[in-house]
């Protein structure tokens, strides 16, 4: 079970996302059954930030001077409890994902969600550096949104 606590720095996601917690868990629970983690409870944070906050972590951690869409910081550090782990943190900037002003909010959801996958394949340690990583990366980004994409219709 994956437990997302959801933190919110900006209020323009309220008005582009309801129930932002609630929607994040529950998207959760569409996710493939490999990344369900159903004898475990796998807990993660998520801030929903903008372009002004994320660029200052980008610089601070990353020694990157600009904004970016999202970040991801795993947490590498072993767990007492085994059934019971820490993944990290995801952070996701309302500029990017609202980048075009007009979006509908189905068109905005799904956006958000598909960067969402995308930083939680992150904090299970996948990466895009090398090609091969890349694909690896895309293909199992498209598993998980093929078996999301019903929760967000």
């Amino acid at each position: 079970m994956i437990i997302v606590n959801v933190l919110t720095e900006d209020k323009s996601w309220s008005k582009k996302l309801k129930k932002k917690e609630i929607f994040f868990n529950k998207l959760c629970k569409f996710f493939p059954k490999k990344f369900q983690f159903i004898n475990k409870k796998i807990y993660l944070t998520l801030l929903l930030s903008n372009n002004k906050s994320i660029k200052k972590l980008n610089k601070k951690f990353r020694n990157k001077n600009k904004h970016t869409d999202i970040l991801s910081f795993p947490f590498h550090q072993k767990s007492i409890k085994l059934n019971e782990v820490y993944l990290g943190d995801i952070i996701i900037s309302f500029n990017y994902m609202n980048k075009s002003k007009n979006l509908s909010t189905y068109d905005f959801k799904e956006k958000v969600v598909k960067i969402f996958i995308h930083g939680f394949l992150h904090l299970l340690d996948f990466d895009h550096i090398k090609k091969k990583d890349y694909i690896k990366m895309l293909n199992q980004e498209q598993k998980i949104f093929e078996s999301v994409q019903k929760f967000i219709n």
